[in-house]
C-alpha cells in the first residue's frame, strides 16, 4: 500500500527556449551566476517538501554540467545543508556514483552526514551514465564490464566499513589497508571512524535490470528506484517483477513492489488535455538529454543523431508527452485522475509502499513549487490519510 511519497530533483537550473525545437543540448553553456542557483532552488524545493509532508527529496550528484541540466556534485554536502534548512525531510542520495570516488572517502563521508543530520541521509550507490564524469575521475564507463566489476568490489568495501568494527579487503582494485608498517607493528585492518549510528538503507537506480545487477542488490539489501525510461509502456511491470525474482533467488520471497521506489513526472491541471500540453516542452528538454546517453530504450539512432538538431528533431518521429501519458509513464491531469492511476498502481504492486513525483529537466522553480503544493493538498491525502 502506497504510505509515502518522494520526489526528486536533479539540479536542473531554470531555462528558456525548451523542447526538440529549442536549443540543443551541446549548445548550451550557462555562466557560474546561473549555475549556482540550482543550490538555492534545491533549498527552496525543500523547505516546501518539508512543509507539506513528503518523505524523502532524492538529490543526484553530478559534475561539470556548464549546460545547467544536473548541477550538484556533492550530494552529502547538500544533504547537511538541507538538514539545517527543513525539521523531519529525509534526504536521499539519487545517487552517489561510486566509481568517481575512493570508497572509504564515501563511506566516511556519509557516516559524517548520518551522525550529524540524526540519520535523516538515504544512502545511494550508482554506476553512472555520463562518460565526461566518470572516465575524467579515472574510472571506465564505456567499458561496462569493467564499470561493474568495479563498483561492486567498492560496494562490497562500503558494506564491510559501515558494518564491521574492525575490517580489510583483498580485491582486484583494492588492498585495504596498505600493506605498511605503522607506529611499531604490521597494517591488518582498519576502523572507519565514524561509522554510521543509524541503520543504513542503501538504495540504487534500476535501468537495465540484468539478472547480475538485480542479484547484486539481493545479496546485499539494497533497495531500488525504478524511474525515467525504465517506466516507460509496459517495460515496468517487467523490472518490477525481476526485482522480486532476485529476491527470490537470495532465499526470500517479497510482495510484488517492495523494496522498490517508483517515479513518475506528474503534471496537474484542470483537464488531462492542458496537462499534457503545460508538460510538453519540458518532456522533450528531458528527454533531448538524457536520450543520447542511453537511457531512453525506445529510441533508434537515427532518432538520437536527429534530437542534436533543432531543425530536424520535431520531424524525427521522437516520443511525444501524449505518448508518454497514454503509457502511464508521465501523470498528466486533474488531481482526482491521478489518483485513480496511482490507485491502478498500488492495485498492480501490493508491496509498494512509495512512490516518487517530480518534474522533468527545464521546469522552472515557480511552477514545480506551485504543482508540488498542489499534490500534496489534493493526491497525497488520499493515501496518507489511510494509513493514520
Amino acid at each position: 500500500m502506497i504510505t509515502k511519497f518522494d520526489s526528486l530533483y536533479a539540479g536542473h537550473i531554470d531555462m528558456d527556449d525548451i523542447g526538440y525545437g529549442g536549443t540543443a543540448v551541446n549548445s548550451r553553456v550557462f555562466p557560474n551566476e546561473r549555475l549556482v542557483t540550482a543550490l538555492a532552488k534545491a533549498r527552496t524545493l525543500a523547505r516546501l517538501l518539508d512543509r507539506r509532508g513528503y518523505d524523502t527529496f532524492w538529490l543526484a550528484e553530478h559534475h561539470f554540467q556548464r549546460e545547467g541540466y544536473e548541477c550538484i556534485p556533492n550530494v552529502l554536502m547538500m544533504a547537511l545543508d538541507l538538514a539545517h534548512q527543513t525539521e523531519r525531510l529525509r534526504i536521499g542520495c539519487g545517487f552517489n556514483i561510486t566509481p568517481m570516488w575512493h570508497p572509504l572517502r564515501l563511506a566516511e563521508d556519509f557516516a559524517m552526514a548520518d551522525v550529524l543530520t540524526g540519520g535523516r541521509v538515504r544512502f545511494g550507490v550508482g554506476r553512472g551514465y555520463h562518460t565526461r564524469e566518470v572516465d575524467t575521475f579515472g574510472s571506465p564507463l564505456l567499458e561496462q564490464a569493467a564499470n561493474r566489476e568495479l563498483f561492486e568490489e567498492q560496494v562490497e568495501i562500503i558494506f564491510k566499513a559501515f558494518k564491521d568494527a574492525a575490517f580489510s579487503h583483498e580485491g582486484k582494485h583494492y588492498t585495504i589497508p596498505a600493506r605498511v608498517p605503522y607506529r611499531g607493528y604490521d597494517l591488518k585492518d582498519l576502523t572507519l571512524v565514524p561509522r554510521p549510528v543509524h541503520p543504513v538503507e542503501c538504495w540504487q537506480p534500476i535501468q537495465s535490470a540484468t539478472p547480475r545487477g538485480l542479484d547484486f542488490m539481493a545479496r546485499h539489501g539494497i533497495k531500488g528506484l525504478i524511474g525515467g525510461g525504465v517506466a516507460e509502456g509496459g517495460a515496468m511491470r517487467a523490472v518490477v517483477e525481476a526485482y522480486r525474482d532476485a529476491w527470490r533467488r537470495a532465499g526470500r520471497e517479497t510482495e510484488l513492489g517492495e523494496g522498490l521506489c517508483i517515479g513518475f513526472h506528474f503534471q496537474l491541471a484542470a483537464t488531462k488535455e492542458e496537462a499534457i500540453k503545460a508538460a510538453a516542452g519540458y518532456f522533450e528538454e528531458n528527454l533531448k538529454m538524457f536520450g543520447p546517453l542511453r537511457l531512453v530504450r525506445s529510441l533508434s539512432p537515427e532518432q538520437i543523431d536527429a534530437m542534436a538538431d533543432p531543425r530536424r528533431a520535431p520531424y524525427a518521429g521522437l516520443p511525444t508527452i501524449e505518448e508518454a501519458a497514454a503509457s502511464g509513464a508521465y501523470l498528466c491531469g486533474p488531481p482526482a485522475q491521478i489518483i485513480e492511476t496511482l490507485m491502478r498502481v498500488e492495485k498492480d504492486y501490493p508491496g509498494l509502499e512509495r512512490v516518487s513525483v517530480s518534474h522533468p529537466i527545464g521546469a522552472p522553480e515557480s511552477m514545480m513549487l506551485e504543482q508540488l503544493e498542489w499534490f500534496a493538498a489534493e493526491v497525497m491525502p488520499a493515501f496518507t490519510r489511510r494509513a493514520r
